[in-house]
């Protein structure tokens, strides 16, 4: 608006230059076309640019629903038979550009403390410095920060591991309920994610053989927007 009041007060003094300098001969003509490049210029910098601006990316923000939500970990044990704890307590969430899923950040934190397990012998080992080691180490952590897609409602998921204080790089397994670049932010995302980790890459080393090395982690949850 400045711009184009300045062009309008410009353009008369400009003609009226040409014209009390009509008499100078033979710079007329380069003192003309003088002022003409000086006001196409303007006119240039004032015309509304056609050019369109790249619409900013919509990032997705939703948080873990607990109560619907459902996360345990299974081990063998004595290579027949498999214990499971189970993490009641969860909380964390997920954000997502639709546009743009490599850059998810998924963030699982399980209160270890509130493990379960299918008898108190069991949970009292799995509490201990043998294992989770609730006391020092009070949560389990997984965030994941990269997403491959290898289906329209599969992909994994890399990041790190975190228990006993201890972080391992872990890449998950995932499917989703629906597609995740169709999700508005309006309705809930609903996923499965699993891996195996070697649970002595955690310090969990006690009552080998008869504990498995191996554990499978699964995570069943249902994302809210927040």
């Amino acid at each position: 608006l400045v711009l184009t009041s300045a062009i309008s007060l410009i353009l008369p003094l400009a003609a009226r230059r040409v014209v009390d300098n009509f008499d100078d001969g033979a710079g007329l003509l380069d003192k003309y076309f003088g002022a003409a490049l000086m006001i196409v210029a303007l006119l240039g910098l004032a015309a509304p640019s056609t050019a369109q601006i790249a619409p900013t990316a919509t990032v997705l923000r939703y948080r873990i629903d607990a109560p619907a939500s459902n996360v345990k970990a299974r081990v063998g044990f004595f290579g027949i038979a498999s214990k499971t704890a189970r993490f009641p307590k969860v909380s964390g969430g997920i954000e997502l550009q639709p546009s743009r899923l490599d850059t998810i950040r998924l963030d699982v934190t399980l209160d270890a403390t509130a493990l379960e397990a299918g008898d108190e012998v069991t949970l009292k080992r799995l509490k201990s410095e043998n294992f989770f080691d609730v006391a020092r180490h009070p949560t389990v952590r997984f965030l994941g920060r990269r997403m491959t897609m290898t289906g329209p409602v599969t992909a994994t998921i890399d990041g790190d591991l975190t228990a006993r204080g201890i972080s391992r790089p872990v890449t998950v397994a995932v499917s989703f309920a629906n597609p995740p670049a169709k999700a508005t932010g309006r309705e809930p995302i609903r996923l499965n994610a699993q891996t195996k980790i070697d649970r002595t890459d955690f310090g969990m080393n006690a009552y080998r053989p008869i504990v498995a090395r191996s554990v499978t982690i699964t995570i069943d949850a249902q994302m809210v927007p927040n």
